[in-house]
């Protein structure tokens, strides 16, 4: 377990600025919009067909089939409203948010919510008091997190490492419940908007299932459809930071050694690519959240190269990898835990 708390600042801010020249020179952050489009509407008539074969195969157990294809398809949309929410589509946050807003209500989650949070998450990220990610009360990341458990999250953190996938079923549902919540306590300024969006999200989904399904048959549908698309969000963000240095209370890093030290690249070609929707390249998306998807794995290379040069660690290895770093993070921090709770000998 790793965590960077030395007290002063560390690093030269003049670093970055010679690496963003670099990659204006390289175009690299020009809109792509003939990519996104053709991306937007392809998930589209994939999502739609996928409804059409949910109503033409009734009232089977081979519905939980589709369910599975639809857990795939909400990561994936999803995937756009995150893009959107960084302004990596068009330059214009309202075009932006056009989109981000109607990809946040196919799948059912709170927009401006997620921006908000998100935001938070790349201003601080791995910091121990300020990055959102790191505030979920039945984990922890860091050992200074432990002591703050108690009862029932004492137990959950002690085991965290064997429960992480178990727990990550439910976080599909947890997304649908945060924007709800934040809806209703005010956190939104779109409060309007937001809950009308949620409202016809519920209600064409739970309709539709209810309609076309037997009760049972509904009911299994929709705990692998929330339960996969949960372990598959979870999978995609998960593998980007945690297991990577913590920053301590009072640490102050320059924006480049932040932003490269805390994150972790995850390799393995277009497959992954696609797979984790850009995200894999967590580096060059943390110093370039603009960055358009596609050009991503262009400014890897120079990233890379860059981090050689100025002696920084550049993390990157395969998504098993990872997420066996994750793993092992996790019940390194839960080992003090394990160890009071074991008789004396």
């Amino acid at each position: 377990m790793l965590s960077l708390s030395s007290p002063v600042s560390l690093g030269k801010t003049g670093d970055f600025t010679e690496l963003v020249g670099l990659v204006r020179q390289s175009g690299l952050l020009d809109r792509r919009h003939r990519y996104y489009a053709v991306r937007i509407v392809l998930n589209l008539v994939v999502f739609a067909a996928g409804w059409v074969v949910f109503a033409l195969v009734g009232d089977s157990w081979w519905q939980l089939l589709t369910a599975v294809f639809f857990a795939v398809m909400f990561t994936q949309l999803a995937f756009i409203g995150h893009d959107a929410g960084h302004k990596q589509i068009f330059r214009s946050r309202r075009a932006n948010d056009a989109v981000g807003y109607a990809h946040g209500a196919l799948v059912g989650i709170s927009y401006e919510w997620w921006v908000n949070k998100h935001i938070r998450h790349h201003a601080n990220p791995n910091h121990e008091e300020d990055d959102p990610d790191l505030d979920i009360p039945l984990l922890a990341f860091s050992r200074a997190q432990t002591h703050t458990k108690r009862g029932f999250l004492r137990w959950t953190t002690k085991y965290q490492a064997f429960l992480f996938f178990p727990l990550l079923l439910l976080e599909g549902l947890n997304l649908h419940w945060a924007g709800v919540r934040a809806v209703m306590t005010g956190e939104v300024k779109s409060r309007g908007r937001e809950s009308v969006l949620l409202l016809v999200h519920v209600a064409v989904y739970l309709t539709a299932v209810f309609v076309v399904l037997s009760p049972p048959i509904a009911l299994a549908f929709i705990a692998v459809h929330q339960g996969l698309w949960g372990v598959y969000m979870g999978c995609s963000f998960a593998p980007n930071h945690k297991g990577m240095p913590t920053i301590a209370p009072g640490t102050k890093l320059d924006f480049f050694r932040k932003q490269v030290m805390t994150s972790r690249n995850v390799s393995g070609g277009r497959w992954v690519d696609w797979l984790l929707g850009g995200l894999n390249y967590q580096i060059e998306h943390h110093l370039f959240p603009n960055m358009p998807r596609p050009n991503l794995r262009r400014a890897q290379v120079l990233v890379s190269e860059f981090c050689t040069r100025h002696g920084v660690h550049y993390a990157q290895c395969g998504l098993l990898t990872s997420l066996g770093h994750v793993l092992r993070h996790l019940h390194e921090v839960g080992a003090p835990l394990r160890a009071r709770s074991r008789p004396a000998s």
